[in-house]
């Protein structure tokens, strides 16, 4: 007799067990696109001819869980605003700012998306010496897995020298 009792109360707790949990999966709640390369206060930037900046795509569960599917997503990109000289951004593709399969983001068109502010405590105002940087434009990217789009995230290019910098460069590096 003891030994039915004690087999029923497994049964009854795995039954028990299974049952808690339904109606609660844990699914996607969102995408999240994030960076490890060139940031100045959350503004990527891709410094230099074939500068890389690694983009991450995580599918964020309602548990709270991120896993990493990069790789299975696949990325928009849209220019947006012009380059230092006022020039339209050329578009998105393999011969500006590719984006491999692993997320890797490549600067390979000539441009430079980034000013230099002017100090206008000056008299003439004159640019900024460190410089300030200001986008003139940026590639407004978003990453797209099962459904779901990510946030979207500015980079910016700085492939070629400023016009404007008294200390050269483009962009933060």
């Amino acid at each position: 007799m003891k030994r039915i009792h004690f087999f029923a109360t497994v049964l009854l707790s795995a039954v028990a067990l299974l049952t808690t949990s339904c109606g609660t999966s844990d699914s996607i709640k969102s995408l999240l696109l994030t960076s490890n390369g060139a940031n100045n206060n959350g503004f990527y930037n891709l410094p230099g001819v074939d500068s890389t900046l690694q983009l991450k795509v995580f599918a964020v569960y309602n548990s709270g869980k991120q896993i990493d599917v990069t790789s299975a997503s696949t990325f928009s990109v849209m220019p947006t605003g012009t380059d230092q000289d006022g020039i339209s951004l050329p578009p998105y593709g393999p011969t500006t700012v590719p984006i491999n399969k692993t997320g890797l983001m490549t600067g390979i068109v000539a441009i430079c998306t980034w000013t230099d502010a002017l100090d206008t405590t000056k008299n003439p105002p004159v640019y900024a010496n460190p410089p300030i940087w200001e986008y003139t434009g940026y590639y407004q990217t978003t990453a797209s897995y099962r459904g779901f789009t990510s946030q979207p995230v500015g980079i910016g290019v700085g492939v070629v020298a400023s016009k404007v910098s008294p200390i050269g460069g483009c962009g933060p590096a």
